[in-house]
């Protein structure tokens, strides 16, 4: 659109120019007509004889139609109105002087608008003559300042029509231009956004020439980061079974060990199983959040978790309500969303009393990029708004007589941060602790 506006700008300043140059003009030419005829009135000033006598006609009729606009006058320069002589259309007035009074402009011909008997304005022409011993006289031409106006008029019309449909024709070749020529962008725009939102995995359709390079270098793109991500997968895996492979072997040669041997050695293997899966875990998600074409369903994950809490935790008794809009979908993979859904679950249902509450909301779009609000309620005893922030802190434990090792928050919020979300905790509406989790996503 700027294009359109800088065309109409462009058209607009050359219209203003056009029609200043023609005015000018258009001066120009009406001046050399009264200067012709104030020449000629020169002419018979100087010939032999009386300079007091009758000029004579000077070729246009209308110097003899009285108020016809068209007017000469001559006389010398201190006349009293009755000794200066004028054409019969002056109709006895004078015409006014357009050097002001008491300067010294003898010999200039000068140029200017003044205003009739009859208050119609005239463009004049003034100059003088010096007869010598005769003396000096003035003579002063005027015509309607009508005749200018018109023909600008009629100029400015005419441009005005024709800048219109230039600026039409121009604004809707633009447009066209626009519409048409950038739509393979757009394409390519489409194309990569329903990469993003999981529809495709590589950019399909024809480009032209100039374009048809970029999307093969973003198919290359794709399909490089791709296998990077697919190769740090496999080698997490990898990792995973070096490391509780060796584990395994240690819990089990602690069976042949002392009971308080073996009870230190179970406990530092568990310790060590939890981080190693811990940072695992972590390493994983920081390999695939981000990643173009990954949407997971939230309803359907957020159902099998408290299906499987409320199996787990069923001695409670515990009512788990559900509203998670249909549409709503996480930008990652489905493993991570589990994962963090399911400790803050986990937690929520080891504190609540009898009733969890776990709801989903979108965000206002913030940079193109949809994020949904997961909330997590439960009756339990809550906690105090200071221990709220330590509750995330990696291994921290407000209550060792509950089972667990204390990772579950700071992996739910180490995995929220690598996706660009956040964890935080609350007061829940329903008197115990309230966890919010912020994360990408959108609907359909």
């Amino acid at each position: 659109m700027s294009a359109v506006f800088w065309s109409f700008a462009i058209l607009l300043i050359s219209g203003l120019i056009l029609s200043t140059l023609y005015r000018d003009n258009t001066e120009r030419a009406f001046d050399q007509r009264l200067l012709v005829y104030a020449n000629t009135l020169a002419s018979n000033l100087v010939a032999p004889g009386d300079p007091d006598r009758d000029l004579g006609p000077v070729g246009d009729p209308r110097f003899e139609l009285p108020l016809s606009g068209w007017y000469w006058q001559v006389g010398r320069p201190d006349a009293a109105p009755r000794d200066v002589r004028s054409s019969k259309s002056l109709f006895g007035g004078q015409l006014p002087a357009l050097a002001p009074p008491g300067t010294d402009v003898f010999g200039q011909i000068r140029r200017g608008y003044g205003k009739a008997p009859d208050e119609r304005e005239l463009r004049m022409v003034e100059r003088d003559i010096d007869l010598g011993e005769d003396g000096r006289f003035v003579i002063r031409v005027a015509g309607p300042a009508d005749e200018i106006v018109d023909d600008v008029r009629r100029f400015l019309f005419a441009l005005t029509v024709t800048f219109t449909l230039l600026g039409l024709a121009l604004g809707f070749t633009t447009l066209l231009q626009i519409r048409f020529g950038l739509r393979p962008l757009a394409n390519l725009r489409n194309a990569l956004g329903a990469i993003r939102r999981g529809e495709a995995e590589r950019v399909v359709g024809e480009y032209p020439r100039d374009i048809a390079p970029l999307a093969k270098d973003l198919n290359l793109l794709l399909e490089t980061n791709r296998e990077i991500l697919e190769r740090a997968r496999t080698q997490v895996g990898n990792l995973a079974h070096a490391l509780k492979t060796p584990l395994s072997i240690v819990v089990n040669e602690a069976e042949n060990a002392p009971e308080d041997v073996a009870a230190r050695i179970r406990e530092q293997a568990a310790l060590m199983r939890d981080q190693v899966n811990y940072y695992l875990d972590r390493a994983r998600a920081a390999a695939l959040a981000g990643t173009l074409g990954t949407l997971t369903e939230v309803e359907p994950v957020i159902e099998g978790l408290t299906r499987t809490f409320t199996k787990i935790y069923r001695d409670k008794d515990l009512d788990i309500e559900v509203a998670i809009p249909a549409s709503l979908r996480f930008r990652g993979e489905r493993q991570d969303l589990e994962e963090m859904a399911g400790n803050l679950i986990d937690n929520a249902a080891k504190w609540a009393a009898s009733r969890i509450s776990v709801t989903a909301e979108m965000l206002p779009e913030d940079d193109e990029r949809p994020c949904f609000r997961l909330l997590i309620d439960d009756d339990g005893p809550g906690l105090p708004e200071a221990a709220r922030t330590e509750m995330i802190k990696r291994g921290r434990r407000l209550d060792e007589t509950k089972p667990g090792s204390g990772l579950g928050l700071s992996i739910v919020s180490d995995l929220a941060v690598l996706y660009r979300g956040a964890l935080r905790l609350d007061a829940s509406p329903l008197g115990g602790l309230r966890a919010i989790l912020e994360l990408p996503g959108g609907g359909n």
